[in-house]
């Protein structure tokens, strides 16, 4: 009988730059006011639901957004290095359209095909999918027939579910947009490798304004 791990990925929440539409990758940006709303909700929807262990990328603003949600399950996350964000090499810290202004030509390649064209000093996409997809495959062995909760990045967990869904991984700015902050979003996985997505940034919460 296959046994199959459910991991229900959550983007982190807002950061300063991400609110800005800056890239952070590895630099260790902390939380805005709405990315610690954010993680509050992403608590309660975890009481509420309940997973059986939460993982996070090492960075803070992962482990902040992680934190509300193991307080509410009485567990301690676990740390998985392989989920830190793509290092986006020179373009840290800036703006997509502030790179675009300096080096034209490079940043309608990276638009045409981000993994063929990557930003100069950036880590290699196809690298960080594999990075991606082996860390969420050891999650997984190491909770057979479990549900987790796992909270990492946007753009390593977009090129990571391309490579599990065999989908090109230079389409993943197309095929997969964004991750909404503190959104789930999940994936069942099994111990042969083979993935499914079952849903896509389903809030936490229902807006209620």
């Amino acid at each position: 009988m296959s046994t199959s791990t459910t991991l229900l990925l959550a983007r982190h929440g807002q950061t300063i730059w991400h609110a800005e539409n800056r890239y952070a990758g590895v630099s260790d940006i902390g939380l805005t006011d709405e990315g610690r709303a954010q993680a509050e909700a992403l608590g309660r929807w975890a009481a509420v639901h309940r997973p059986d262990a939460v993982w996070t990328s090492p960075l803070s603003r992962a482990i902040a957004t992680a934190d509300p949600a193991c307080r509410a399950l009485g567990v301690t996350p676990h740390r998985e290095p392989g989920l830190r964000e793509c290092d986006f090499g020179v373009v840290e810290g800036r703006t997509l359209a502030e790179f675009a202004a300096e080096v034209p030509d490079a940043a309608e390649a990276f638009r045409a095909d981000p993994v063929a064209f990557p930003f100069p000093g950036a880590e290699d996409p196809a690298a960080a999918a594999a990075r991606g997809t082996a860390a969420l495959r050891r999650v997984a062995a190491a909770h057979p027939g479990e549900r987790v909760l796992v909270v990492a990045h946007n753009t390593l967990l977009r090129l990571a579910l391309c490579a599990l869904l065999s989908i090109p991984l230079g389409e993943y700015r197309r095929v997969f947009p964004r991750l909404r902050n503190a959104a789930i979003t999940e994936l069942r996985l099994d111990e042969h490798g083979s993935a499914a997505l079952l849903s896509l940034n389903v809030p936490c919460e229902q807006d209620r304004s």
